[in-house]
């Protein structure tokens, strides 16, 4: 049962790591809180049930497209909805606000408010230890892994990569030096959305699709980001990992919203010992 439970959490873990990673860059990059990055999450949950099971095709041409697309759609919010209110902490707040509220609402109004299920991307079952793991949940961890080390080497390899950490740890300094910030920022809303896309598209086959379903993935991004420190990539994963593991060891025991309280329990104990997160910096 334990082994059972360690596996389930590691999966939720993976998801958690794919949001946070995205809010991540975002913030450290583009310099806002994107409040509808939960939606962004749920666009992309979407986008592969379209073309999953209105479309009818395979569940990984519909990963990848929904991956894309949603990228691109981020790359339209930072140029015209975020870039904006760069520099307005109001503004970006109303604004983000508003895109939660657009869509959700584009989303009824193409798939209804009802719940969804996309179809099981990987039939069968693993057995590990004498756990048993659905292929779909393996699927998870195996491209969450995937995407974060791309994202790692990208980040450490090119130099569209050094830039966004140049302009992650000062702005106006790496203006100074020639980077074009505002390139950068698409760039990071880019691949930010898209791990948002990633982590809804990979949901799907093993929770239900709601249009509301963007707030829990927002809380437990932010949640992430902030136990791992703020702008921290190997932060986001460790965070993600913990939180991810308590929900699998401690909702069989008692109940989701337990597990969401003790997890906030030990984040809250962790920033009064470290209040700039694991990983963070003072």
């Amino acid at each position: 049962m334990w082994a059972q439970n360690i596996l389930n959490g590691l999966t939720s873990g993976w998801l958690y790591i794919l949001v946070a990673m995205g809010l991540t860059l975002v913030l450290s990059i583009v310099g806002i809180v994107q409040l509808a990055h939960g939606e962004v999450y749920m666009v992309g949950a979407y986008v592969v049930y379209f073309f999953c099971v209105v479309a009818g095709l395979n569940f990984f041409p519909a990963l990848l497209i929904s991956i894309v697309s949603v990228a691109l759609l981020g790359v339209l919010l930072e140029r015209f909805f975020l870039r904006p209110f760069r520099r307005d902490m109001e503004g970006a707040i109303i604004t983000t606000t508003a895109l939660i509220l657009i869509l959700q609402t584009g989303i009824v109004a193409v798939a209804g408010p009802g719940y969804k299920d996309i179809p099981s991307a990987a039939e069968g079952v693993l057995i590990i230890f004498g756990a048993r793991l659905s292929w779909e949940r393996l699927l998870t961890i195996i491209v969450g892994v995937v995407l974060v080390i791309a994202l790692l080497l990208f980040i450490g390899k090119t130099k569209v990569g050094q830039a966004m950490v140049a302009v992650s740890e000062d702005r106006d300094a790496a203006a100074l030096v020639g980077i074009n910030v505002n390139k950068v920022s698409s760039v990071a809303m880019f691949l930010g959305c898209g791990l948002a896309a990633a982590a809804g598209g990979l949901t799907g086959p093993i929770f239900n699709l709601t249009p509301y379903m963007g707030g829990f993935a927002l809380m437990k991004g932010i949640e992430v980001i902030i136990l791992g420190g703020l702008g921290s990539i190997p932060g986001a994963i460790i965070g993600g990992l913990i939180l991810g593991l308590l929900d699998g060891l401690i909702t069989p025991l008692a109940s989701v919203q337990m597990a969401n309280i003790i997890g906030l329990v030990v984040i809250v104990l962790i920033l009064l010992l470290r209040p700039q997160g694991l990983m963070g910096h003072e």
